[in-house]
């Protein structure tokens, strides 16, 4: 039996391409899963009738909306084991001086306020257990500046940042934080948007999934506030 079975994760963004994956996977691992997404109608399609999962609208840029799901998830399971925060995105944009307030926030929001309502949602749960795992998705772009990227890049990196403050605040708790740093993941959005690149030395779903497991079993109990590279080829 995998020691992640009957283990309760939470896993935000889960409609996405990264997220779909990283549900199925925690799944056939015997985790009980709790699915946030503002699609929720695609998720809820492809668990419906699976007792041992939940999925709940979430409008993760919204602290009302999350604390209501968390609510949710809490008299369904009555704890919560792993939190994994996969939500974000990303848009090119103009360089600096062009980029709208609306792109800049937007931006911030997706990628950094999220991981900031989730995680403050969930650790006073984890503190009252004394344990827990969180994982945050940053990226290998956050490690250094790029031309018309900013609001992107600097969101990515907040969540590096944070996911630090958080190991900091909860390491005598029992709550390990951390975060990994992917570099451009093989999804169907990104062929059609990069036909030319090389789609073989992109990093998988799957294979981000599988450090997104280690960091959530005990065999990284001591591993805390770490930022993984996890780039495949690339």
């Amino acid at each position: 039996m995998s020691e992640i079975s009957g283990r309760i994760v939470v896993i935000t963004g889960a409609a996405g391409a990264l997220g779909s994956v990283a549900s199925k996977k925690f799944f056939n691992e015997g985790a009980k899963l709790a699915l946030l997404d503002r699609n929720a109608d695609a998720v809820d399609r492809q668990w419906k009738g699976e007792k041992d999962v939940i999925c709940l609208e979430t409008d993760l840029v919204s602290a009302s909306s999350i604390e209501s799901s968390v609510g949710c998830l809490m008299e369904r399971f009555g704890r919560i084991d792993a939190l994994v925060n996969i939500a974000g995105g990303f848009t090119m944009g103009p360089p600096v001086h062009e980029t709208s307030e609306e792109t800049w926030d937007y931006m911030l929001d997706l990628n950094a306020k999220s991981v900031f309502l989730m995680s403050r949602a969930v650790l006073p749960v984890m503190r009252k257990q004394k344990k827990g795992s969180v994982v945050n998705v940053a990226a290998k772009a956050a490690l250094q500046g790029a031309v018309a990227m900013a609001p992107y890049v600097i969101s990515k990196s907040a969540v590096i940042r944070l996911t630090e403050c958080l190991a900091e605040e909860n390491r005598q708790e029992g709550i390990n934080v951390n975060c990994i740093l992917p570099s451009i993941i093989d999804t169907p959005d990104n062929r059609r948007n990069m036909p030319d690149a090389d789609f073989s030395s992109w990093v998988t779903p799957e294979a981000i999934t599988d450090v997104i497991l280690f960091l959530v079993s005990e065999a990284s109990r001591a591993v805390n506030g770490a930022s993984i590279p996890v780039y495949g080829l690339s």
